[in-house]
């Protein structure tokens, strides 16, 4: 009995506090069940169950890892406050403290943490990249693809001096690509297209860091492209809208541990044109839909764009034809990896409406019949405008100031079963 006595005491005094005036009063009690709705890149609503009485509520927040007595304080009445004026792409913690009287406080609630979303991405030529929010992390060098973007891969890539590149879309708010083809999709105003070219330092050992060179972009406005190019300063901290082109001398060690050296060529606005033209208007070039339907880490790419609900009129990839990889031997045949290469790295400037189009015969567009392309009677010239590399008549005109050994040998190969 007495041990039963004791527990009744035991309990007694968890719910009942002593004021100055020796009056029993019933403890105030610690918040539950903290929680977060509505958070955006600069705000969020908390909401908590309320006390065992009528009280405020006195939150404290701050930026994660913050000590008690340090963060900023708000109070409440209800059982919810709007925070505002947040830092995005944040994480933040909360605590909350029941105030029952001035002499009659709770424990602080267990800590609650959230995470305020990316800043939304800025579809304008600003003076910086940084000021596009395409990129987040920690810092700009790492290449972090916002969380609103799509990254993706060409099944066969545009040659550019065996430089890398980085690849990835952002769709307004909302809003869709729309099927329209093999070719590219229709996409909506304001999306925001970025390609960014680097050099791995050794390509043996990735750690060694790399040396990123220039972030291209495309957006979309009022139904127009527009082109501008960032060119990144030597301490790898930011890029800047550079509209006249410029040199930029690279040095890397290639897969075989040779030394390699280029002057790489950051294109101007004209020269951007001269790629990017459709008869007078601006187009991108890589991201369609035959270009993209491959796998990229085990799932097809236009799946993914599926299942992220990014696009509209499309349900099935297999309903898409497919642009053969350049350099595989495997799956493919000589003249369909031929006409892979010839379609990214040529057709864009030999095709109707293209910088070439008044200026060769050729048309070298993947979906051209070959007896419609050219090719044969054009061999010699082929041959005499990519086995060289001399400026303004070497082709590509634009894009590379060296020769791409390998896809010189395997267009020479194909040229070869067409005498």
């Amino acid at each position: 009995m007495l041990k039963k006595a004791y527990l009744i005491v035991l309990f007694a005094s968890l719910l009942f506090a002593c004021d100055n005036d020796d009056d029993f009063v019933v403890a105030c009690e610690t918040v539950n069940n903290v929680t977060s709705t509505v958070v955006t890149n600069n705000s969020a609503i908390i909401t908590w169950d309320p006390a065992n009485i009528s009280a405020l509520y006195t939150l404290e927040y701050g930026v994660s890892g913050f000590a008690i007595g340090t963060g900023t304080t708000i109070s409440e009445t209800d059982t919810d406050a709007v925070l505002i004026n947040l830092d995005a792409a944040t994480t933040y913690d909360v605590y909350i403290q029941t105030v029952c009287t001035a002499t009659n406080v709770s424990m602080y609630s267990e800590v609650y943490s959230f995470t305020t979303s990316a800043p939304f991405v800025v579809p304008e030529f600003l003076p910086t990249l940084s000021e596009l929010n395409l990129y987040g992390g920690e810092s700009l060098d790492v290449l972090r693809p916002t969380t609103y973007g799509f990254q993706y891969e060409l099944s066969t890539a545009l040659f550019s001096d065996y430089a890398h590149k980085q690849r990835f879309m952002v769709l307004p708010q909302g809003q869709k690509l729309t099927y329209d083809g093999d070719g590219l999709p229709l996409f909506p105003d304001n999306t925001v297209i970025a390609k960014t070219f680097f050099y791995n330092n050794d390509e043996r050992d990735l750690s060694l860091g790399r040396k990123i060179i220039e972030t291209r972009v495309l957006i979309k406005i009022n139904g127009a492209w527009e082109t501008g190019d960032y060119k990144w300063n030597d301490e790898q901290t930011e890029a800047f809208l550079a509209p006249n082109g410029s040199m930029v001398p690279v040095t890397w060690i290639d897969a075989d541990g040779d030394t390699n050296n280029v002057n790489y060529q950051i294109p101007s606005d004209t020269d951007c044109f001269t790629c990017h033209r459709i008869g007078n208007d601006k187009s991108p070039i890589g991201p369609k839909m035959r270009t993209l339907n491959f796998n990229v880490s085990g799932l097809n790419q236009l799946q993914s764009l599926i299942n992220s609900d990014l696009i509209d009129g499309l349900s099935d990839p297999s309903s898409v034809s497919v642009l053969p990889k350049w350099d595989d031997d495997v799956n493919y045949t000589l003249e369909e990896r031929a006409r892979a290469y010839f379609d990214i790295n040529c057709a864009h400037c030999h095709i109707e409406g293209g910088f070439c189009e008044l200026q060769s015969s050729l048309r070298l567009d993947y979906e051209r019949p070959f007896g419609d392309s050219n090719i044969e009677s054009r061999r010699n010239s082929i041959i005499s405008r990519i086995s060289t590399y001399n400026q303004g008549f070497s082709m590509p005109l634009n894009g590379t100031t060296i020769i791409h050994d390998e896809g010189v040998a395997l267009i020479l190969e194909y040229l070869d079963t067409i005498e």
